[in-house]
């Protein structure tokens, strides 16, 4: 599943990008100043492209981390769901899954169970932030699914996380 949300963000950039015309205004925005503001003359669906999934997997942020056996935010974790909350406010196209993530300690039980209390509150703090309950799915993945795979602290650091993953919203 994660997969293919990957692979549908990157088949929609590529879409995006391919029917955009970079100097459909000529030479006068070339170098990206102008009309339009924040993001004129970036190449849309590129990670420089505000608007694009890119943007909000590279900029914004799409993942937080949390402490071991913990489902509650950080500050970090705040300031980064801030800033998704903003996006999807503005970009109301898309649609969320929240995956929630554990390290290999614990239980295959245990670690579904705190997966999905990461991501109810990675949800819970989007609602709060104004973001409709309807553009947002939950999903625990618990340890099945790590970023990295080692025995370390550092290892079980970055799969101690909730990912949020955007797609588009189809149209009807």
């Amino acid at each position: 599943m994660r997969h293919l949300s990957k692979a549908l963000i990157v088949v929609a950039g590529l879409a995006v990008s391919a029917c955009s015309n970079p100097d459909r205004f000529g030479d006068q925005y070339a170098d990206g100043t102008g009309a339009g503001g924040v993001g004129a003359g970036a190449v849309a669906g590129t990670a420089q492209d505000p608007q694009s999934p890119l943007y909000f997997q590279q900029t914004i942020g799409d993942r937080v981390l949390f402490a071991v056996d913990q489902s509650t935010l950080s500050p970090t974790a705040t300031a980064t769901l801030d800033g998704q909350a903003q996006w999807l406010a503005t970009n109301v196209e898309y649609n969320a899954i929240i995956e929630g993530h554990a390290d290999e300690q614990g239980t295959r039980q245990y670690n579904i169970a705190l997966g999905a209390r990461r991501a109810n509150a990675v949800q819970e703090y989007l609602i709060s932030r104004g973001v409709s309950p309807a553009r947002l799915k939950v999903i625990s993945y618990g340890k099945e699914r790590p970023l990295e795979i080692c025995s370390e602290e550092s290892c079980y650091a970055k799969n101690r996380r909730a990912v949020t993953v955007i797609s588009a919203v189809p149209a009807s």
